[in-house]
């Protein structure tokens, strides 16, 4: 993950490399605090998915390749 900011429903979004994948929220940046239950994020459609539990924007970096399963 990229230096992002490390709480939820920041204004910039989490960009993502390909070893960051499968993505999900909660992610390890993330204090204890502000837990919630983890769900794994879509990207394969537009590269970009929102948190439905605190609303973290993540987002693919620019040239980043999904692979196939």
């Amino acid at each position: 993950m990229s230096a992002s900011p490390n709480h939820a429903n920041s204004n910039a979004a989490i960009e993502l490399q390909a070893h960051d994948l499968p993505a999900h929220c909660p992610n390890p940046s993330m204090p204890l605090w502000s837990s919630h239950p983890r769900v794994y994020l879509d990207l394969s459609h537009g590269g970009a998915a929102t948190c439905p539990y605190c609303g973290t924007l993540y987002k693919l970096a620019a040239g980043t390749v999904l692979k196939p399963h």
